[in-house]
């Protein structure tokens, strides 16, 4: 049964009055109005992003393929750039190795063994000669040096220029590049314009231009080089200015001609009656063939990088104007007194060596020491 309190309540639930209609239809519609405009604005959201998209997928994929391209196209550069770098540096490495006068160290002992091979006398007593020096001399490397007959002048100036050899006390005294003009007005040696440079014999009035352009080269380079302190930096220029034949030849013909400076002037001293004029004087004017300055330099000096080298009396000479010990070891010599040579043989106990390898008294290679802690 249904109590009559309950119909009531039903009843008036039921029943609504025109104002509580009117009230739920406007909310009704308020409620459709605002899912309306929730979709719309969803919809235009929805649209706009879209149209946003296709333009910027549009830009999107020209930066793409633009990144595409500038990647490829890097590393076809990079790969271009790459082999043409590894190309130039294989003709720099031939260049350099075809043009470099002294080369790098090589094992003494398989320097023999490539160079002499068989059973012969002399092979047998250049292997000895060379084990005595890796053995008892402490020698274990060797550099090549070109043969020709600037052969122990660039040995010699190699040494001097890598150990970072000063320049000889007698030079800084005095201004070398006059030393040509110097020859010529104030002590009368017009024969100079016979100076011969290497090949070329005869140079006449032009000859003072040239040595001057050779003494100012030797100058120039020595200078350069001798302010280097560290010795790796210094082995690396001496590297590139030995593969430089223009410069090179001009430093020897300057050493040939300071040479001939300093016979000039040991000539005037001893025809004076000076004293202390070394010994290698004595022994240079000896000679038939040098009796005087201008005999030296024709009979002598002009050969000097032509045909022919150093002889012994020239080598005492080199080593005493650059106040330098060369000491050589004469491999065809060995088991004798003349296996092993100083020029000069007065010299100053602060005077630096350098050492000197020949096995023929023609050509010359430079021994490296490695000698044990």
């Amino acid at each position: 049964m249904v109590r009559p309190l309950d119909r009531g309540a039903s009843k008036s639930k039921q029943q609504l009055t025109e104002p509580e209609k009117r009230n739920r239809i406007n909310q009704s519609s308020k409620e459709s109005i605002g899912r309306s405009k929730v979709k719309s604005w969803m919809t235009t959201f929805n649209q706009f992003l879209h149209i946003v998209w296709q333009k910027l997928k549009r830009h999107l994929i020209v930066i793409m393929s633009f990144l595409l391209a500038a990647v490829w196209y890097c590393r076809s550069l990079y790969a271009y750039l790459a082999q043409l770098l590894k190309w130039w540096s294989r003709y720099l490495q031939r260049k350099f190795k075809k043009n470099l006068s002294v080369l790098a160290e090589v094992d003494l002992l398989g320097y023999c063994a490539r160079e002499w091979k068989g059973e012969t006398k002399q092979t047998k007593r250049m292997k000895e000669a060379y084990e005595e020096l890796f053995w008892r001399h402490h020698i274990k490397y060797i550099r090549l040096v070109r043969r020709d007959n600037y052969s122990a002048l660039r040995a010699v100036l190699f040494q001097v220029f890598s150990q970072g050899i000063c320049f000889p006390s007698w030079m800084k005294e005095r201004d070398i590049l006059k030393l040509p003009e110097k020859l010529l007005y104030s002590q009368g040696c017009n024969w100079i314009q016979q100076y011969s440079f290497g090949p070329e014999r005869y140079t006449g009035s032009n000859v003072f231009g040239k040595l001057r352009k050779c003494i100012e080269t030797l100058k120039t380079q020595w200078t350069e080089i001798n302010g280097v302190k560290d010795h790796d930096e210094r082995g690396n220029m001496c590297n590139i200015l030995f593969s430089d034949e223009s410069k090179e030849y001009k430093m020897y013909e300057a050493i040939k001609f300071v040479m001939l400076y300093q016979v000039v002037e040991a000539y005037e001293q001893m025809k004076n009656e000076q004293e202390h004029v070394p010994i290698l004087f004595s022994l240079l004017f000896a000679r038939d063939t040098s009796s005087d300055p201008l005999s030296f330099m024709m009979n002598h000096l002009n050969s000097i990088g032509d045909t022919g080298g150093l002889e012994q009396v020239e080598m005492f000479l080199l080593g005493y104007l650059l106040e330098v010990k060369i000491r050589v070891y004469r491999l065809y010599k060995f088991n004798t007194e003349e296996f092993q040579v100083n020029y000069p043989e007065e010299y100053h106990r602060d005077w630096q060596e350098i050492s000197l390898l020949t096995e023929d008294d023609r050509h010359y290679h430079i021994p490296i020491i490695r000698r044990k802690d």
